[in-house]
């Protein structure tokens, strides 16, 4: 071939080369994409699994409709663990320690229980019940207080009756989305239904015998 015709065929075999290797980069991309996808998608699958479903929001009660520190709790009832119901009215005459917990069998609760649980022989002899309360159902509370072997009850607020009675509910976040749910509090009541103290915002750790001493107080 001569060398005339070698440098008019060199931009051909460029060109050619060029759009073979676009056409490689572009074939790769695509069967890379549904491996993207589904990388993503498994990702997403398994963030929804870690995270529980959040509870259903409940409307923070009216200005002057929760209960207040030396006033009397208004009687409520709930559905409680080991079936039947509970009121509030038939511990009348014993100091009552109500605690709100967020959920069942996750750690923090959990702790709490066990602390509360510990101490129970001492706040039966100080006169005091000790009830918890969650949002959970019933169901699940007889399965966690079974395995975790609590010696007091649990009652579902599925509702939010006593949640919105004692003004618990709070934004929180959770797995980085902000819900609607209990904030961790306790609540002490004497023998005549009077709130005496409560705990809000509380840390788990020392709490049950914080509430303890004060039920002793009393």
């Amino acid at each position: 071939m001569s060398a005339a015709k070698t440098r008019r065929a060199q931009p051909a075999r460029k060109a050619a080369g060029k759009a073979k290797s676009a056409a490689s980069k572009a074939a790769a991309r695509k069967s890379a994409a549904p491996k993207a996808a589904a990388t993503k998608a498994t990702a997403t699958k398994a963030a929804a699994t870690k995270a529980p479903a959040p509870q259903a929001a409940l409307p923070r009660p009216a200005s002057g409709a929760s209960v207040a520190v030396g006033k009397p709790v208004p009687d409520f009832s709930l559905p409680a663990s080991g079936a039947g119901s509970w009121r509030m009215r038939d511990v009348r005459a014993r100091k009552l320690v109500l605690y709100f917990y967020p959920r069942d069998n996750t750690p923090g609760c959990t702790l709490e229980g066990q602390q509360f649980a510990v101490l129970a022989p001492r706040f039966e002899e100080a006169g005091a019940t000790i009830v918890g309360i969650s949002r959970d159902s019933v169901a699940s509370h007889d399965k966690f207080r079974a395995q975790m072997k609590f010696p007091f009850i649990l009652l579902s607020d599925t509702d939010g009756v006593a949640c919105a009675l004692f003004d618990v509910i709070r934004e929180k976040n959770m797995y980085g989305r902000m819900v609607m749910g209990i904030e961790r509090s306790t609540f002490l009541l004497d023998g005549e239904g009077i709130l005496r103290q409560e705990w809000r915002k509380l840390k788990v750790d020392g709490h049950a015998l914080a509430v303890l001493e004060a039920a002793q107080a009393l």
